[in-house]
């Protein structure tokens, strides 16, 4: 998990990091997140700040409006009240929000989809996910809008968590790569990174798993533009550190599928990895006072907190 103490120029004053206790259960990573909030209230304290909100973001079904978190998978959560837990655990305010729209909303208003109204922010990592903007609004579905990973592009392919068969995180997240390189090759690889050099190299082991992770993406991409008129499609995640190397092929497998469509145009996000934590930041700066996000003259003024 990642923590932040966001200025309202949402410039970065401290950050944190801490390991994910997740197979210590449930209790202990609110814990945890409980911990690395009060840990960046302690720095604020000590550079004369204030903390006006805080924002916390989470994978999984997020209801955001009630601050439920409704199902993680990963972490063992299965309707947890968190924004109340954590607001009661650390005196601070808390706005519970989703990582994935979050970090949508942050490449929206200060990142790659700057100007954008139709906007898929795909985060390809661990597992797959999408913040979808529409008019210029992100669609939450009561929580449940974005599961892009859980989107079927292999019938009858391998068993996902989720409890369905084929799944885009089946294919083309880091996991899938990384499970699906060791299979053909005989050997692990050290993470996604290793797969994608080994492309650049000629593997052709790793090309063809590469391959099917990219067409798997663009698959799941068409469809999802069919439905919502997607003008672009930003990538982000551990995965598209790679650069053209994911995006060209994903790129051109789109173009394929696509007949009377708008073809999106396909870039990668700017953010990296600060995406959520920034729009954490967003959202916690909004629930505070709904200042202006544009920069503004710095000074020793209240700041908002956001962890991820």
């Amino acid at each position: 998990m990642k923590g932040v103490l966001l200025d309202r120029a949402l410039v970065p004053l401290a950050t944190v990091r801490r390991s994910t206790p997740r197979r210590q259960g449930p209790d202990a990573v609110v814990d945890a997140v409980a911990a690395t909030l009060r840990e960046l209230d302690v720095l604020a304290r000590s550079a004369a700040r204030t903390v006006r909100h805080a924002g916390v973001v989470v994978p999984g079904i997020v209801d955001e409006p009630a601050g439920r978190a409704l199902r993680a998978v990963n972490l063992g959560w299965r309707d947890v009240p968190l924004a109340a837990v954590l607001t009661r655990r650390t005196g601070l305010p808390v706005i519970l929000g989703h990582d994935v729209r979050a970090a949508g909303t942050a490449e929206a208003l200060v990142g790659a989809a700057r100007g954008a109204r139709e906007v898929l922010c795909v985060a390809v990592g661990t597992g797959v996910a999408a913040a979808v903007i529409c008019d210029g609004r992100p669609l939450t579905g009561a929580g449940l809008a974005g599961e892009l990973g859980h989107l079927v592009v292999a019938p009858d392919g391998d068993p996902c968590a989720c409890g369905g068969r084929g799944c885009l995180e089946t294919v083309a997240s880091a996991a899938a790569v990384e499970a699906a390189y060791a299979a053909r090759a005989g050997r692990a690889p050290a993470g996604a990174a290793e797969v994608a050099a080994r492309v650049a190299g000629g593997d052709p082991v790793a090309r063809a798993v590469w391959e099917r992770a990219a067409d798997g993406l663009a698959t799941a991409l068409a469809a999802a533009t069919t439905l919502l008129g997607t003008e672009l499609v930003v990538l982000g995640g551990g995965l598209a550190e790679s650069g053209e190397l994911l995006l060209a092929p994903v790129r051109e497998g789109l173009a394929r599928r696509l007949t009377f469509q708008r073809v999106p145009r396909v870039v990668r996000a700017e953010l990296g990895e600060a995406a959520g934590r920034v729009g954490a930041g967003i959202a916690a700066w909004r629930a505070a006072d709904g200042v202006p996000l544009a920069p503004v003259p710095l000074g020793r003024g209240p700041v908002g907190v956001a962890s991820r």
